[in-house]
C-alpha cells in the first residue's frame, strides 16, 4: 500500500450531546460459538440474510445481488507482523506485533512492555529494532533495520502471521488467513468477511453483471478489541491507512448512475469508502488515513449493503453494525446464536441493507 500523503476521515463519533453506553453493544457470546476451524470450502460458510432472517450459504451471495450492483472488497494482505525475539542485552524474550508504519518508525504492540524503555535494543532473527518511544499501554514506536534485506522480505523470513488471540485452533496452511484476492501487505489482521470468497463466487458475480472493485485499508488489532470506555464518546478511535485508486472511485460513481447498490464486504471497506466520501457521496481517489468512528446516527453516504462476519461483543465493529442496520442487529445476533452460526474471524457471515 502506498503511504498516505494527507489525512481524511476524522475521528467522528457519537453526535454532540448524545450519550451512548458501550454496554448497549455487548451481548453474551458463548465460547463454543467462536469458530476454531475455517469452513471448507471457503464458500460453504453459512450466510444469514437480515431481511427475513433467511439461512443461506456464502456461495449463494451472487443470487442475492442484482446486475448493476458493485461489490467492494479489501485487497490488503496480512503482513507476517508477529515478531519473536529478545533484548540484545540479554534481558529476556520480547514479542512485537507491528501495526502500521509512520515517518518516525513502526507502531507496535510489545510485551513484556514493563521491561522496555526508550533506547532498548531488540533482536528478531535478522531484524534489529530500537524502542524509539513508549511503551505506553503496551504500545511502542520501533525503529526496524534488516540490513540489506528489504523489510517486507525480512518479515516474510522471520515474522509470523498474527492470528487472533481467540483462535486456539491450528492452521495447516497460513494462506487460509488470507483472502483469495489479497495483494500488497498492509494489515495486522485479515479482512475476515472476504475469507469466504472463492474464484467460483467471483466468477459468478461477473456472470450476473455484478462488478467487483478492490480498495485497501490496513487493519490494526484495535479494530477487534472491546471498547474499554463506559460511553462511546469517551473512546479514542485508532487510525488506519487506506488507498482507493481512481478506477475504484469511478466504479462507485458509475454504480450510482446506473441505480446499482454499493455492497461493502467487511467493516473495513465501509470505513474506507465513507472516509473518502464527500458530502454528496462521491468517493475521492487516493491515499488517506482515517480515524472515523461510525456510531448510531452516522449519515452513511456510500454503502447500501454490508456483508460481514459476527463480531466481538462491545467492539467498534458491533457499534458500526448497529449504526448501519439499527436496532435490528440485536435480533439478528440472537437468531444467529440460536441457529448455531459460528462467530468471529473464521466464523460465518451475514448480509444486511442500510436502515432507512
Amino acid at each position: 500500500m502506498r503511504r498516505p500523503t494527507g489525512l481524511a476521515g476524522g475521528g467522528a463519533g457519537p453526535r454532540l450531546g448524545v450519550v451512548v453506553r458501550t454496554s448497549d453493544f455487548v451481548y453474551d457470546l458463548p465460547e463454543a460459538a467462536i469458530a476454531q476451524v475455517p469452513a471448507e470450502p471457503r464458500d460453504s460458510a453459512r450466510l444469514l440474510v437480515a431481511e427475513g432472517l433467511e439461512d443461506r450459504r456464502f456461495a449463494d451471495l451472487p443470487d442475492l445481488l442484482a446486475a448493476g450492483d458493485l461489490v467492494v472488497v479489501n485487497r490488503t494482505r496480512v503482513r507476517r507482523a508477529r515478531l519473536l525475539g529478545h533484548k540484545e542485552d540479554g534481558g529476556g524474550r520480547v514479542e512485537a506485533l507491528l501495526l502500521r508504519p509512520t515517518p518516525a518508525g513502526w507502531e507496535a504492540l510489545v510485551r513484556p512492555a514493563r521491561r522496555l524503555r526508550p533506547g532498548a535494543r531488540l533482536r528478531f532473527g535478522g531484524i534489529a529494532a530500537v524502542v524509539v518511544a513508549g511503551p505506553d499501554q503496551g504500545q511502542a514506536l520501533l525503529s526496524l533495520d534488516a540490513g540489506e534485506v528489504p523489510l517486507e522480505e525480512a518479515l516474510d523470513r522471520w515474522g509470523q502471521v498474527p492470528l487472533p488471540p481467540y483462535f486456539t485452533g491450528h492452521l495447516d496452511d497460513p494462506e487460509r488467513y488470507q483472502t483469495v484476492y489479497a495483494a500488497a501487505p498492509g494489515s495486522a489482521a485479515a479482512p475476515t468477511a472476504g475469507l469466504h470468497f472463492t474464484p467460483e463466487v467471483l466468477r459468478r458475480l461477473g456472470d450476473r453483471g455484478i462488478e467487483v472493485a478492490a480498495v485497501e485499508l490496513g487493519i490494526g488489532v484495535d479494530t477487534f478489541r472491546p471498547i474499554a470506555a463506559s460511553h462511546l464518546e469517551e473512546h479514542h478511535m485508532h487510525r488506519e491507512d487506506y488507498l482507493i485508486d481512481e478506477p475504484e472511485a469511478a466504479a462507485v460513481a458509475a454504480a450510482r448512475r446506473r441505480g446499482g447498490r454499493v455492497v461493502a464486504v467487511g467493516t473495513t471497506v465501509v470505513r474506507a469508502l465513507e472516509s473518502a466520501a464527500d458530502a454528496d457521496g462521491a468517493v475521492r481517489p487516493g491515499p488517506g488515513s482515517t480515524g472515523l468512528f461510525i456510531t448510531p446516527g452516522y449519515p452513511f453516504r456510500v454503502v447500501d449493503r454490508l456483508v460481514t462476519n459476527f463480531h466481538v461483543p462491545g467492539s467498534t465493529l458491533v457499534v458500526l453494525i448497529a449504526a448501519f442496520m439499527g436496532e435490528a442487529w440485536h435480533e439478528l445476533y440472537r437468531v444467529a446464536l440460536e441457529r448455531g452460526y459460528r462467530f468471529l474471524s473464521f466464523g460465518d457471515a451475514m448480509v444486511a441493507r442500510r436502515a432507512g
